[in-house]
């Protein structure tokens, strides 16, 4: 083989090199911004089937059965620092039988001129509770909008699981507090709330009420 045809094989041989290296390279930079993505849903997926962090279930019908035991739900409503909608709990709380079904609704306002955005998310306490309280209709997760001046009533219905009442870690659990926040959804903040959120185990957000 020439010299100058040498050159050229390891020159195209380079080139084949670094062209295999440049597409692993994108390969895991693909790979790591879609695992970042997808991190937040799967662990907020993985909260709601599981009831971790006071997260409820959601179920699509009420139990068979009814259970003479009583539980009061109580009702908490806050917003974000930068959201200014009024936002209040129609009833501060309720008292349902396992297994009854539970009707309620949240008010929200919106006291400014310019129509908003508003997104919801929600816990419950004790948080060992959450697992037991399934939700089959909520306002949550979803973007709500409100024109100016707009007043809106959100309705939540749920139940509490009579399989609770088989457990001897819940025989102290009288009381249930259902507690909601409402972000701005054009901020950032929801998404820093909402990882926030579900990992720690208080549910402790900064909110105003």
């Amino acid at each position: 083989m020439k010299p100058d045809t040498e050159k050229d094989a390891r020159e195209a041989e380079l080139i084949r090199k670094n062209q295999r290296m440049g597409l692993a390279v994108v390969v895991v930079v693909a790979v790591m911004v879609g695992v970042s993505f997808a991190a937040v849903p799967l662990y907020n997926l993985f909260c709601r089937v599981t009831g971790f962090g006071g997260t409820t279930q959601v179920s699509q019908s009420l139990p068979d059965h009814i259970l003479d035991r009583e539980v009061v739900i109580k009702f908490n409503a806050s917003t974000a620092r930068d959201m200014l909608w009024q936002f209040t709990p129609e009833q501060r709380e309720i008292t349902v039988k396992i297994g009854q079904k539970g009707l309620t609704a949240f008010r929200a306002y919106n006291p400014s001129d310019k129509t908003s955005v508003g997104t919801a998310i929600y816990n419950v306490t004790p948080l060992k509770a959450g697992k037991y309280f399934h939700k089959i209709q909520c306002f949550c997760f979803d973007e709500q909008v409100l024109e100016p001046h707009q007043l809106a009533s959100m309705p939540v219905m749920f139940y509490v699981d009579p399989s609770m009442d088989e457990d001897p870690d819940m025989r102290d659990v009288h009381t249930i507090t259902l507690s909601y926040t409402f972000f701005n959804a054009a901020s950032s903040a929801l998404e820093s709330a909402m990882e926030g959120f579900y990992n720690q185990e208080s549910g402790d957000i900064k909110t105003t009420n």
